[in-house]
């Protein structure tokens, strides 16, 4: 993360708290990032030094009044005259940072090599907000790789309950077993 997208990041997730605004801010930027991912190019046009930066403000408001939260607004026009729009979605992650943290929340990412039943889904996110005391916000992948079995990511940590693994762990065993 850019010091950039942490300063800015911070900032507005600071006021959004403030104002007690975080859960519906945090919304929008979240939608927009997707928007951002679908179109990279706007993002370059609102980065190009080519284009004035009043024309680029400009943009942003006949894009976006009315439409987004005055603060998100004017967050992305801060973002463009500073010629920071490149660190929007580090921004955004920044923001989602702090709003976990604050609100007890733990993003956790599952690897199945086939997708989860709703019954499965529920029943793990129970486990993990049991076992961690935090409100767990599950995003279920498919990785063929797998084989079986489930690994699960969270907190800059790995579980590793796959089929996978379980195969490589008998397979270094078996290497270092003096016959």
């Amino acid at each position: 993360m850019t010091e950039a997208a942490t300063t800015y990041g911070q900032a507005m997730y600071d006021l959004a708290r403030e104002e007690n605004l975080s859960k519906q801010l945090l919304d929008e930027l979240t939608a927009l990032s997707g928007s951002f991912e679908e179109e990279p190019e706007f993002i370059r046009l609102l980065s190009s030094p080519n284009i004035p930066k009043e024309e680029r403000v400009r943009i942003l408001d006949d894009s976006f009044r009315g439409k987004l939260h005055p603060y998100v607004l004017n967050f992305l026009k801060v973002l463009t005259e500073k010629g920071y729009m490149k660190h929007f979605t580090g921004c955004c992650r920044v923001y989602r940072q702090q709003y976990n943290l604050d609100h007890g929340i733990v993003p956790v990412t599952a690897y199945t090599a086939v997708p989860l039943s709703d019954e499965l889904r529920r029943k793990l996110t129970a486990k993990l907000s049991t076992v961690t005391g935090k409100t767990i916000e599950l995003d279920c992948r498919i990785d063929p790789e797998t084989l079986g079995g489930v690994r699960l990511d969270f907190d800059g940590k790995q579980v590793d309950g796959t089929v996978r693994r379980r195969l490589e762990d008998i397979r270094g065993l078996l290497k270092n077993t003096v016959l």
